[in-house]
Formats: structure tokens, C-alpha cells, sequence
């Protein structure tokens, strides 16, 4: 089961780790991976919670722009095969 964790958890545990706190201390307390936790402090590492938030909402809004132009290009290639059948 993937747990999913709230920006505010993880700033908390990267801050408690800048604090001293060790890597196994927090993943156990979380209830996660020490490889996940690496990937937390790799992309969140100095961010506040409000900066990790709006992280999040570009990373959404990116994604579904990025699915739009998948779209709009196969429309675009089904177009120029069909005219390409009407040649």
C-alpha cells in the first residue's frame, strides 16, 4: 500500500534530520523507507511547507499541460493521416 505524507510532515522530518536527528529515527517513526526519505530531502531540502505546496500544484499543473500536448499531437497526426488517405 502506498502511504501518501502531507507537505507539513515532510518538511518535519527534513527539518529534524538539519536538526540532528537520525535517518532511521524519523523513517521509523513515519513508518517509510530511508530511500524515501533521501528523495524527500532531495527535492524538498531548504523549501518551507507553503513552498513545498505550491512545489506540488506546478508539479500537478505541469503534468496535466504536458498530458494536453499528447493530446492536441495525436489529434494533429490522426488529421494529417486521414489527409494524407484523402491525397
Amino acid at each position: 500500500m502506498k502511504k501518501r505524507y502531507s507537505d507539513e510532515q515532510i518538511t518535519k522530518a527534513i527539518k529534524e534530520h538539519e536538526a540532528g536527528a537520525q535517518v532511521e529515527d524519523i523513517c521509523r517513526d513515519l513508518g517509510t523507507s530511508s530511500g524515501t526519505f533521501f528523495n524527500w530531502r532531495s527535492k524538498f531540502a531548504g523549501l518551507e511547507v507553503n513552498e513545498t505546496k505550491r512545489l506540488h500544484k506546478l508539479e500537478t499543473e505541469n503534468n496535466k499541460l504536458k498530458r494536453l500536448l499528447a493530446d492536441k499531437l495525436l489529434e494533429v497526426e490522426a488529421i494529417k493521416d486521414v489527409l494524407s488517405k484523402l491525397e
